[in-house]
């Protein structure tokens, strides 16, 4: 893997002890050499979801770049590892960086993912943020499960759109199992960068900054989308703290499953 030595555990999941300028040369080191490079970028939800499935949690530690993007993951690294992270590696953020460096480069992207709706506002707000930035094709998800042989048309596409990088938007965990599928077939980096796509299109608003320092954007949207969230912060934080604390104090042995060595059979689209 191309961070393997930055990799720690963090409740079974391997993620990197990395910040914003590595995260974002790695991306576009593996675009300049025309290899697969698997990224994602993990908060709360992301880790408690190869926590609750060992064989998301193999996919996860399949990935070749595992950023911490929620402040309590980046906590966790520096309270396990003495990781010394000043800084978390957010989604939306690491997604700017990375799109300015491809801009400034001429490296064409992808866009998979979302609504069409949502695209169609996305592309002209990067386009106005990035003139250069070069955006070789746009798909939005088909929202069912893949048909048989539509994962290579897919990288085909992907292939003859003359495309660099691909940003996945399919929400987690499906962009992280989408990810690591289409990782064989292409020789290029895949970012799953979850509510990326929503928030560069204006459809969601950031917390504050005093917010997202101190670990609350969860209450954040919890307020923006109740309905659909409360699951996921109501008992998913409660349970990654009290696994937290049984890993920091050896009541539990958070051992990291084998790395997947198979694609999914079938994922969705």
């Amino acid at each position: 893997m191309t961070t393997g030595s930055t990799k720690r555990n963090v409740l079974g999941v391997l993620v990197d002890a990395t910040d914003y300028a590595r995260a974002t040369e790695a991306v576009v080191v593996a675009a300049q050499e025309r290899r697969p490079l698997a990224l994602t970028a993990l908060a709360v939800h992301g880790v408690m979801t190869g926590v609750l499935d060992p064989a998301h949690n193999a996919r996860l530690n399949a990935f070749d770049v595992v950023t911490p993007d929620g402040q309590p993951v980046r906590w966790a690294l520096n309270l396990l590892y003495g990781a010394g992270l000043t800084d978390r590696v957010y989604g939306p953020e690491l997604t700017l960086r990375v799109l300015a460096r491809f801009a400034d480069e001429g490296l064409p992207v992808y866009l998979y993912g979302s609504t069409e709706a949502t695209l169609s506002r996305l592309v002209p707000a990067l386009e106005r943020k990035f003139p250069a930035l070069k955006i070789a094709g746009v798909e939005p998800s088909k929202f069912r499960s893949l048909q048989p042989g539509e994962d290579a048309e897919i990288a085909d596409r992907i292939k003859a759109s003359g495309a660099r990088l691909v940003l996945v938007g399919l929400g987690c965990p499906r962009q992280e199992v989408f990810t690591y599928a289409m990782r064989p077939l292409l020789d290029m980096p895949l970012m799953a960068v979850g509510a990326a796509f929503d928030y560069h299109a204006g459809l969601l608003r950031n917390p504050p900054p005093w917010m997202q320092r101190v670990g609350l954007e969860w209450f954040w949207r919890l307020g923006l989308e109740p309905k659909r969230l409360w699951r996921r912060y109501v008992i998913l934080n409660p349970a990654y703290l009290a696994r937290l604390t049984a890993q920091k104090t050896g009541l539990w042995k958070a051992a990291p499953p084998a790395p997947a060595t198979q694609r999914p059979a079938g994922f969705d689209v």
